[in-house]
């Protein structure tokens, strides 16, 4: 490849001009060398952090404080092995695809595209959501006089994606800046919720006696903690999103698998410290359907006290963190499936700071209209959560093709247990995909239908008009012609 310039820039004098796929190439050019270990692993704990703060204790209505302990324990594997597989991944195909790339060069241009497209559904959607429930903060604070309506979704998106615009540095240093507050905030309440622990609180919801299995731990017996499974991945839910970062990042085969590894045991302690503390605080019937749990177990009268009004406003903290680490995923999965051609093209041009400014607008947009007509935020995260795990599956099965399919492929770094490990979270990740069922049947459906839409899509148009000069597809052709040359 020639030499770079800045996207609509004459190449410099005395050089060849750039070949049509350089010329392509150019005008899609993200900031390299962005993005080191410290903002990478607080890019992954942003992602999950406002999950911290409320939506995991809904889980506690579905199996109880023992029915959700053990979903949350065994998404927290699930994780964790996924992670680890991951990061395996990004060290040896190291572009902005992600998971998607990962799926393209294991199970082919069906399995990229149904990756990537899950993915998306996961990174749209879930931005959406959390905007409503930022507005339903800003409400319930009395900040400014606002309600939570259009106006305050508005705003969140203007004034983000301007950041997002400005460029990747300054948008992973604002992440990394609000999430610090955000998780400093959770020790705080950990600490201050701790003085009030009582065991005898932990199971004092009551029991459902028709239930299989049912006890005072399980008071919905043992399929509780089936159903639980979604809400138990709400402590660790994006922090797969880390790997869209690659091409922004220095020296990407040691720095993400460094940077995942640090994100997914701090949120392995948060979770922890977490549940523990809100549960035991108040006891679970008392936060089990609290929009605020950490705030109700803060508060045993009801009444505001400093130290719950401080964990409100860190609440709030952690949202936007989340909301605006999730509106980066998503430009990013967009940004490499439309610059491969499986989505329309022009959504991976890039600006002069190098941001994908089409595949920041276009997502915001939708989800702006999503939130203001609908203002069902919890809705849209079951469609996001039923995206996502369909993409746990398909990735870490991608893990497992490729070290069966290419065993002397170079890793710079290998995922301790090999297949074993993400032969675990494949299992796990399909018994998520199907507990999601049980939770919102109707939020199911809908993600299969813009699934069926997509796919549509792919099969009668955009498969014919892959670009081959996309990384993730230049990765699959090479890979393609090693083989063939091996048959030989």
């Amino acid at each position: 490849m020639t030499e770079q310039t800045e996207p609509g820039t004459a190449p410099p004098s005395g050089t060849e001009p750039p070949s049509p796929e350089d010329a392509y190439l150019r005008r899609r050019a993200l900031r390299t060398g962005s993005a080191g270990p410290l903002l990478l692993t607080g890019l992954g704990v942003a992602y999950v952090v406002s999950g911290d703060y409320a939506g995991w204790n809904f889980g506690l209505a579905e199996g109880g404080f023992g029915g959700l302990a053990i979903a949350a324990a065994l998404m927290g594997i699930m994780y964790t092995c996924m992670v680890f597989a991951l990061a395996e991944l990004a060290a040896v195909l190291p572009t902005a695809g992600g998971g998607y790339g990962f799926a393209r060069r294991a199970l082919g241009p069906w399995g990229g595209f149904l990756t990537g497209t899950a993915i998306l559904i996961e990174f749209v959607l879930a931005p959406a959501a959390i905007v409503i429930f930022i507005g339903d903060y800003v409400e319930s604070l009395d900040l400014f006089g606002l309600e939570s309506s259009w106006p305050v979704y508005l705003g969140c998106f203007v004034v983000f994606l301007a950041i997002h615009l400005w460029g990747v540095g300054e948008a992973l240093r604002f992440s990394l800046t609000v999430t610090v507050i955000a998780v400093a905030a959770l020790l705080v309440f950990v600490v201050g919720a701790l003085a009030d622990f009582s065991p005898g609180s932990l199971d004092d919801i009551p029991v459902d006696d028709g239930a299989f299995g049912a006890s005072s731990w399980l008071p919905f017996g043992l399929l509780g903690i089936w159903a639980a499974f979604p809400f138990g991945m709400w402590f660790f839910l994006g922090v797969e999103g880390v790997p869209l970062a690659a091409e922004e990042t220095r020296n990407p085969a040691r720095t993400l698998p460094r940077a995942m590894a640090w994100a997914i045991g701090v949120l392995l302690v948060l979770a922890l410290l977490t549940f523990l503390a809100a549960t035991g605080a108040r006891g679970s019937a008392a936060v089990m359907d609290a929009g605020n749990p950490l705030v109700a177990a803060l508060e045993p009268e009801g009444e505001t006290t400093a130290l719950s009004r401080f964990v409100n406003y860190a609440g709030l903290a952690g949202l936007v963190a989340s909301f605006f680490s999730l509106v980066y995923a998503g430009s990013r999965q967009l940004f490499a499936l439309s610059r491969a051609g499986y989505l329309p093209r022009f959504l991976s041009l890039t600006s002069r700071r190098r941001s994908p400014y089409l595949g920041l607008l276009i997502p915001g947009a939708l989800g702006f209209a999503l939130a203001a007509a609908t203002g069902d935020g919890a809705r849209m995260l079951n469609v996001a959560v039923f995206g996502a795990t369909i993409s746990y599956a398909l990735m870490t099965l991608s893990h497992i093709v490729l070290r069966r399919r290419e065993p002397t492929l170079p890793r710079p770094y290998r995922t301790p247990g090999g297949v074993l490990t993400s032969g675990i979270a494949f299992v796990l990740a399909l018994a998520a995909l199907v507990a999601t069922f049980l939770v919102d049947r109707d939020a199911a459906f809908i993600a299969l239908g813009v699934y069926a839409v997509a796919a549509a899509y792919f099969a009668f148009y955009s498969r014919h008009r892959l670009v081959a000069a996309a990384p993730e597809e230049e990765f699959a052709a090479l890979a393609a012609a090693e083989a063939e040359l091996t048959r030989d």
